[in-house]
């Protein structure tokens, strides 16, 4: 950086190198776990691995450089900027599995029962009939055994309390940074990182449910795929967000962040108020309508 007050330029790094490679494994991993292969699960696993592993160290790298006095004012408004377009392009990806739910929903199966064009309906498959969720084939045979969706006011109204109580946590959190309320902050990163943990642990038991009671897996035609997409990615972003939350806290008990600057805090907020906004579409339209 010059003496001129420069725009700081950091070495090559190796880290999104090692977070393609982590990401490329986890699918590679998922696709083969779906196909019943006895590796799949493995490769999946080493591929988080590598993932998480890429998150702290990069992490690491980009707190060492701020503690060097490497960044400054006009790095902040980049790391801003570059926070915006990464969300943004996070609004992009549900989007397309939104996108897949509602053209399922509203347009294809209701073509297909015959309240679109009714001579496709009775040319393809006369006795099929429009429903959501929809869980039988054409033929009106069910998809895996599978005979029910899943229900919005149990465990899923449940989640939807907890993320909606850790978005105020981690404004309260925000507020106390602000005011240099130490304490505070670090009750109110901690509440949230548990309520993040319990909302996890509550997901996962309801995938459990879903597939030894009810039956409902990927394979339970658009509806159980949509389904366990959408929730199964947004899990994933909850899982991220908490890792990230962690890294916070642990930044804070070290007396990292001032209340004029605290970019790092402000991303994590700003991320996990986005997987909130998302988790609460999820609940309107994947469980409750």
């Amino acid at each position: 950086m010059s003496a001129h007050g420069g725009y700081y330029v950091p070495q090559p790094s190796h880290w999104p190198l090692v977070g393609s490679v982590g990401l490329t494994t986890i699918l590679g991993g998922a696709a083969s776990w779906l196909h019943h292969d006895w590796y799949g699960s493995y490769i999946f696993t080493l591929g988080f691995c590598v993932l998480i592993g890429m998150m702290f160290g990069w992490f690491g790298q980009v707190i060492y450089e701020n503690k060097k006095g490497s960044y400054n004012l006009q790095v902040d408004k980049s790391f801003r900027w570059g926070m915006c377009w990464f969300i943004f392009s996070e609004v992009c990806f549900f989007g397309g599995f939104f996108g897949a739910l509602f053209m399922s929903r509203y347009v294809t199966i209701p073509e297909l029962g015959g309240e679109i064009y009714p001579a496709t309906h009775q040319a393809l498959w006369p006795q099929f009939k429009a429903s959501w969720p929809l869980l039988t084939n054409p033929d009106n045979s069910t998809f895996m055994g599978a005979e029910e969706g899943m229900g919005a006011w149990g465990l899923a109204a449940i989640n939807t309390f907890i993320l909606l109580t850790s978005g105020i946590t981690i404004t309260w959190a925000h507020w106390a940074l602000k005011l240099n309320k130490r304490t505070q902050l670090k009750i109110g990163l901690a509440c949230t990182i548990a309520l993040g943990l319990l909302f996890l642990g509550l997901q996962v038991n309801e995938y459990i449910e879903a597939y030894t009671k009810m039956n409902l897996t990927l394979a339970s035609g658009i509806y159980g795929t949509t389904f366990f997409m959408l929730t199964g990615f947004h899990g994933l972003h909850v899982t991220i967000g908490t890792i990230m939350l962690i890294v916070i806290l642990l930044r804070c008990r070290a007396g990292h962040f001032t209340p004029e600057r605290h970019f790092a805090f402000e991303a994590v907020a700003w991320y996990w108020h986005f997987v909130d906004v998302v988790w609460l579409f999820l609940f309107i339209f994947v469980y409750w309508l």
